[in-house]
């Protein structure tokens, strides 16, 4: 396979000696750098395209008594490009190297390219560097070997290194679906890892594994799928990380075989599912969602408390001045999210915390559900604002969810569950 060199170059020639040497490419990029503005002190250019002796062979010579580098190295003026660039501005180092690596795709589509960082300025290897991990195929390249002083490696020492970058580069590709996370997007982390190349190291590919199935895991939580969520996370029980560890008794509450503890895990689920909705400003998704806590709620009481359904309440348990219409197929008197609450305070004698509730509440329940009423995924035409929804998640935490709280205590369940991960860490 044909070989492209792409390397920096600084006063020192005897790395690139060695990198031209060992590697014989077919084409080389020198990034060098030109006469310096202010001292008039020749660049780094002068080891390319210097004439007759240009360069020193040790540094203590008094005179240049070597030829350049491309004369040292057989190189053809038709085998190299001398690209300039700043010994010191990282910003234009990094697209001048960006605009050599292109130009090295376009013109060698099939070559083995290299990126030798070796020589020039810290700012120049720095530059390359950068440019070159933006490429998946790029191999670096360092000339390194024993070394007796802090100043440089030996002439004669030297030798190839390619430094490993498969966990940078790993890194690198999963940052985007880190970000997912922060906004609880696990589809989107998800979707965005299946679609990349699996890493061939074998510890990177299993964290990659583990990051795509508990992305998959919160975005079946997400989507209501507890079971399937459960299933994922059972597989990492044993190596979770201490701040995900907690989720797994969660999923496994919200699979319960006690149905009533089963639902009170689920509703108390469902106010966290509403507040990442608004989180992400879907405000008229988290009004729905608490438009359905808030019914679901009355029902789960009615059912565990009073054994009454509000898809068929019987008429003996409809009290006087309630009014309740019948489904037109099956006949059942039915109570909506008002009726049901109504029949709460009714059936528990205006005892316990959710008839107390809807005693005090009741006015504050009908104006917030009326912003819900006017959404458009309700009857209405307006999105629902962050204006409106502020108030709504106030008066829920300060009256609907300790109003919950005491009612899920009743089957063990006291806390809100700890919202959904909003960081990974492999």
């Amino acid at each position: 396979m044909t070989t492209i060199l792409i390397c920096t170059v600084g006063g020192s020639h005897q790395p690139i000696i060695t990198a031209i040497t060992a590697e014989k490419p077919a084409y080389v990029y020198f990034i060098c750098t030109d006469r310096d503005l202010a001292t008039n002190t020749p660049g780094s250019n002068l080891q390319i395209t210097g004439i007759g002796n240009c360069i020193k062979a040790k540094f203590t010579d008094e005179a240049p008594n070597l030829p350049n580098i491309p004369s040292q190295t057989g190189l053809t003026p038709e085998q190299y490009t001398v690209c300039i660039t700043s010994s010191d501005d990282l910003d234009q180092i990094y697209r001048d190297c960006n605009h050599a690596i292109k130009a090295a795709i376009k013109q060698f589509p099939d070559a083995k390219i290299i990126a030798d960082y070796t020589g020039g300025t810290k700012s120049m290897c720095a530059g390359l560097v950068m440019a070159a991990m933006e490429y998946e195929d790029i191999e670096l390249q360092l000339i390194t070997g024993s070394r007796h002083n802090l100043v440089a490696v030996q002439d004669g020492d030297q030798y190839r290194m390619f430094a490993n970058t498969r966990g940078i580069q790993f890194e690198r590709l999963i940052a985007p679906y880190r970000q997912a996370w922060t906004r609880y997007a696990y589809s989107e982390a998800e979707d965005g890892l299946r679609q990349t190349a699996v890493p061939q190291d074998n510890d990177l590919r299993a964290q990659y594994t583990r990051f795509r199935d508990l992305s998959r895991a919160f975005a079946e939580w997400d989507n209501f799928n507890h079971q399937g969520a459960l299933v994922l996370l059972q597989r990492y029980a044993s190596i979770l990380p201490a701040d995900l560890r907690g989720y797994f008794d969660a999923a496994k509450r919200l699979n319960n075989d006690d149905l009533i503890l089963r639902e009170a895990a689920q509703l108390l689920d469902l106010y966290r599912n509403a507040q990442r909705r608004a989180a992400q400003g879907r405000y008229d998704d988290a009004i729905s969602r608490v438009y359905r806590l808030i019914e679901w709620t009355a029902q789960w009481i009615l059912k565990t408390q009073c054994n009454i359904y509000t898809a068929e309440v019987k008429e003996a348990d409809i009290p006087e001045g309630l009014t309740l219409s019948k489904h037109h197929e099956s006949g059942h008197y039915q109570a909506g999210l008002f009726a049901a609450w109504q029949l709460v305070r009714h059936k528990t004698k205006g005892k316990g915390a959710a008839a107390t509730f809807i005693t005090e509440q009741e006015n504050n329940l009908r104006n917030h559900i009326k912003v819900r009423n006017l959404s458009i995924l309700a009857h209405g035409f307006e999105p629902v604002k962050a204006s409106d929804w502020q108030p709504i998640q106030l008066w829920l935490e300060q009256h609907f969810v300790p109003m919950l709280l005491a009612e899920t205590a009743n089957v063990r369940l006291k806390e809100l569950p700890k919202q959904l991960p909003d960081t990974y860490t492999l």
